[in-house]
């Protein structure tokens, strides 16, 4: 079974088509990379894939689950983390993991595995607004660990974060794809979706314009991620 698969997904708003017909397929334990510029469609897509939009056309599922008949299944095995930071800042990170702990039904000691598993364990007693940019965004992270979701989704996890904590939350990443996670990471980072993904997907105006694994990409079309992009993407235009 695919971890997330995707046949002819589309969305749109009006007359704006944000995401055309697009076909992904992730396997279990991959470290899918889901890029492009801003606007492209990766947050609509994100949106679609954890249940907070309905398609307006085609179809998905996310472990098993159709993503519209069978929503209400899919929170119970996804992690999300957004690009905009919602924590409780004047709480500490205990005590915004445990309020979603008891949402969920977890025991207490969850809660200290994954704030070790983010390198928080010893600032856990601190409130929230005192931490930089990187641990709040590890933060978050933990949060969406807390129930131990089998696909984790994240949104431009290190946009805004300087280069060392950027660092700090792709490692972060790298660990978690080591130890089993499925992680459908959206990003316009390109150097980071090459660093982090066994396979990338890119996307522009809504639509897939090519899907491999980095090295592929780099051996058929550039350098480098960011030299494929713009191969495509200017062949793409030329051929309209």
């Amino acid at each position: 079974m695919k971890a997330i698969r995707t046949k002819n997904l589309t969305k749109s708003f009006g007359n704006r088509v944000a995401v055309d017909h697009i076909n992904i397929n992730v396997e279990p334990g991959e470290i899918f990379g889901f890029l492009g510029p801003n606007g492209a469609g990766k947050t609509t897509t994100i949106r679609m894939l954890t249940g907070q939009l309905f398609p307006t056309s085609g179809s998905a599922t996310v472990a098993g689950y159709d993503i519209v008949s069978q929503r209400k299944y899919i929170t119970s095995q996804i992690g999300v983390v957004f690009e905009h930071q919602n924590l409780y800042e004047r709480l500490s990170a205990r005590d915004n993991l445990n309020f979603m702990r008891n949402l969920y039904g977890i025991g207490r000691d969850r809660v200290d595995e994954v704030l070790k598993l983010v390198g928080l364990d010893d600032r856990a007693s601190e409130m929230v607004k005192k931490y930089s940019n990187g641990m709040k965004q590890r933060l978050l992270i933990a949060r969406s660990l807390l129930h131990e979701p089998s696909i984790l989704f994240l949104d431009e996890p290190t946009s805004g974060l300087d280069p060392l904590m950027a660092h700090e939350i792709r490692q972060l990443i790298t660990d978690l794809g080591r130890n089993g996670s499925t992680i459908f990471l959206t990003t316009h980072s390109m150097e980071e979706a090459d660093q982090l993904s066994n396979r990338v997907a890119l996307i522009d105006h809504g639509r897939i314009i090519a899907m491999d694994a980095p090295t592929r990409l780099k051996q058929n079309h550039g350098p480098t991620l960011e030299d494929v992009f713009l191969h495509l993407v200017t062949s793409q235009n030329k051929s309209r």
